[in-house]
């Protein structure tokens, strides 16, 4: 890589990390305000809801802005709407807000969505061209070991181990302990906050190359819409999503029910299910050299029913292992989908692709349905896992889909 390109790309591939960081907090922060705030599962959902509505909102108008400002303004406006999002955090925390929480969560939201669409593209211009898909899969791998930090970082900064909601306590007590859990979420978000501060005034100093796109103008969302299997890609995706966020918002939870273990230990294995998401990117690549993406998708999608329903019908150790073993098989999922629902679609590739991204509404959706679920349960955490395991039905039949077609 051109000296001219190298500081660039390590400040563009920073950015993986912090919107990976962001992302899979909220596996820690569901299951946190649920306590801090007192909340049901299904009103604790909503923070998903929120930071991925965001997601479908902002992907098509942060587009447009792309093109009006281009990739390094469009950075720098994403790290300060990412950080004003985090700083939102601090008197949510300070009023135990539920409404500033969901906001904060909604501005980050959106500043990721900003940050996403501007740094996959451009990290393929910093180099050379033939090393573009190259210099993509190495800064996506910080995104990889954000999903693995993240919950480890949460964990020691933001749980608490405590729990005294069902202890009897006075008035006084019980508020001075729910603000406690509360506050605990200041300090990691003003960190964050912040850390891009910080990047935005690098972004600013730093003179980036000047790089030019190659303006595709043919193409529709209506031809795209033609095309069966982008239609199946994009309800596949939507299915996804939903999946790995209902996994991942209610794993402690689940961990603890379903597994025995206390909030600390259930939080570490987050860690750990993360580990494996990573270590399961790598591994897919290789495999997919040697079983067809289509049929690797099924295997995969089998395995994740299987590893539901272990979760759903027994107890113990086995849950948590089986919780963590997803981390692994729903690697390759998004990425598969995603490759499989664009094949053929020539000029229509651009629109074919903003209809697969949104199809990640699906995370705002499904988890609401699961705690709303588990809430009608009467607080029975494993029953709510019937909703990720209806999820890899649909994905195994559109790789089967995929199987006939080749």
């Amino acid at each position: 890589m051109k000296n001219k390109f190298l500081l660039p790309f390590i400040l563009v591939t920073s950015l993986f990390f912090m919107w990976g960081l962001a992302n899979n907090l909220t596996g820690i922060l569901i299951p946190h305000l649920r306590k801090a705030l007192e909340l049901s599962n299904t009103q604790s959902t909503l923070v998903d809801t929120a930071a991925y509505l965001a997601y479908f909102i902002a992907a098509i108008p942060a587009g447009l802005l792309l093109k009006k400002v281009g990739y390094k303004n469009g950075i720098l406006i994403g790290l300060l709407v990412f950080s004003l999002g985090c700083f939102l955090f601090v008197p949510a925390a300070n009023t135990r807000d539920f409404g500033l929480f969901l906001g904060g969560a909604f501005i980050i939201g959106i500043g990721l969505a900003t940050l996403e669409t501007a740094a996959n593209p451009y990290a393929t211009k910093l180099g050379p061209e033939e090393t573009a898909t190259t210099r993509l899969n190495f800064a996506q791998s910080f995104n990889g070991l954000a999903a693995t930090a993240a919950p480890f970082l949460g964990t020691i900064f933001i749980l608490s181990g405590k729990d005294y909601s069902q202890e009897t306590l006075g008035e006084a007590e019980r508020l001075a302990y729910l603000q406690m859990e509360a506050n605990s979420v200041k300090g990691p978000y003003i960190t964050i906050g912040i850390t891009l501060l910080v990047l935005a005034i690098l972004f600013s100093l730093v003179k980036f190359p000047n790089v030019e796109d190659k303006q595709q103008n043919g193409g529709s969302f209506t031809g795209a819409w033609r095309s069966p299997l982008l239609r199946w890609a994009v309800l596949a995706q939507f299915f996804y999503v939903g999946a790995q966020v209902c996994v991942t918002s209610f794993f402690i939870r689940m961990a603890m029910e379903g597994g025995g273990m206390t909030e600390k230990e259930a939080g570490s294995y987050l860690g750990i299910y993360g580990l494996l998401f990573m270590i399961g990117r790598f591994a897919g690549t290789a495999l997919t050299r040697i079983i067809p993406a289509a049929k690797l998708l099924a295997i995969y999608a089998a395995i994740s029913f299987a590893l539901c329903l272990i979760t759903i019908q027994l107890e113990g150790n086995l849950v948590v292992f089986a919780l963590g073993a997803l981390g692994f098989f729903l690697s390759i999922m998004f990425p598969t989908i995603f490759a499989l629902g664009i094949q053929g679609l020539g000029e229509n590739t651009k629109p074919g692709s903003s209809l697969l991204v949104m199809s990640i509404i699906g995370g705002a959706i499904f988890p609401v349905i699961m705690g709303y679920l588990i809430d009608n349960a009467g607080d029975h955490i494993q029953v709510g896992y019937y909703v990720p395991l209806s999820c890899f039905i649909i994905i195994f039949l559109f790789a089967l889909k995929n199987l006939k077609k080749a």
